[in-house]
């Protein structure tokens, strides 16, 4: 392919994968303004998962080992990846704006590099810890000032909010350290859904979360299935895009995640901002460009 067709593929791509990233927070902020509760949609979230990406696994014939390793590695990704984040994550969403929670969602880099530098997989470098400071002072300026959020407070919800892109951090760091080698990252996602969806089963008819989607829908069912297609969608094109662009390029899409989470809500929500709230965002974006891996779209074959 030629490079300058290559590069414009690359940056389509980065766009619509990261467009389908941040279409997740508004269509989760609609999936929960009837109070479904976070087991009940952790529960569906994985039985999408299950059937929509073992349809794309049968298709290409993937294997998806069941050894012991594995199944310790899907069960890990499971829970960190998906239970703990999305209980805290969903709570959250309910009484916090959905732009706010696209802001908050970006600070999974920075937590992944703070995990990093602790477990000494990351070199200490100034600026990527400038970038670290300037996420904070953006979450602060989110959390702290009256004005902000749209009522008096909220602002603990901020920091329940913040507990998802820690434990995202945490699997970062768990997949580098722990990934079997050449296990597809779609078989990966799989079988962390099956035992996710087996582990969350109980403990949501025990809680009394259950939903019951055998009803005629309304906007939340169809908010958490199409929450369910576009993060496979993202996830999938994000995998692809690593592959085919490298790790460096594809780190950008924390950008268009960022923005086109805001945009999705100001447009189809309704949501409108505190000055304090665009300060932060753009301390934000300042702060992923510094924390983010330096680099350039590679040559045709390096990302092979």
């Amino acid at each position: 392919m030629p490079e300058r067709s290559r590069t414009l593929l690359a940056f389509a791509a980065l766009l619509v994968f990261g467009c389908a990233w941040g279409a997740t927070q508004p269509l989760t902020k609609v999936a929960v303004s009837t109070g479904y509760q976070p087991f009940g949609l952790i529960f569906w979230q994985f039985f999408y998962a299950v059937v929509l990406l073992g349809a794309v696994i049968a298709a290409k014939r993937i294997a998806v080992p069941i050894d012991r390793r594995h199944l310790v590695f899907y069960t890990g990704i499971a829970l960190i990846g998906t239970v703990l984040p999305n209980s805290f994550g969903y709570l959250a969403a309910a009484r916090l704006p959905a732009g706010i929670m696209a802001v908050v969602i970006t600070t999974v880099p920075m937590f992944s590099l703070i995990i990093a530098l602790l477990l000494g997989n990351e070199r200490f470098r100034l600026s990527r810890s400038l970038g670290i400071v300037l996420g904070v002072s953006a979450m602060l300026l989110i959390a702290l000032p009256e004005a902000s959020l749209p009522a008096a407070g909220l602002a603990i919800w901020v920091f329940v909010a913040l507990i998802a892109p820690f434990c995202y951090g945490i699997e970062g760091n768990y997949v580098a350290m722990q990934a079997p080698r050449r296990l597809n990252p779609l078989a990966a996602l799989w079988g962390a859904s099956v035992i996710g969806l087996v582990f969350i089963t109980p403990l949501t008819v025990v809680s009394g979360q259950w939903i019951d989607l055998f009803k005629p829908w309304q906007a939340p069912e169809w908010a958490m299935l199409g929450t369910a297609i576009a993060h496979l969608v993202a996830y999938t094109g994000y995998i692809w895009l690593v592959g085919f662009a490298g790790v460096v390029f594809t780190a950008q899409i924390s950008y268009v995640v960022t923005l086109a989470g805001i945009t999705n809500s100001i447009v189809f929500l309704g949501e409108s901002y505190s000055p304090w709230v665009w300060l932060a965002v753009a301390l934000m974006l300042v702060g992923l460009s510094l924390v983010q891996p330096a680099g350039k779209l590679p040559d045709a074959g390096e990302a092979a």
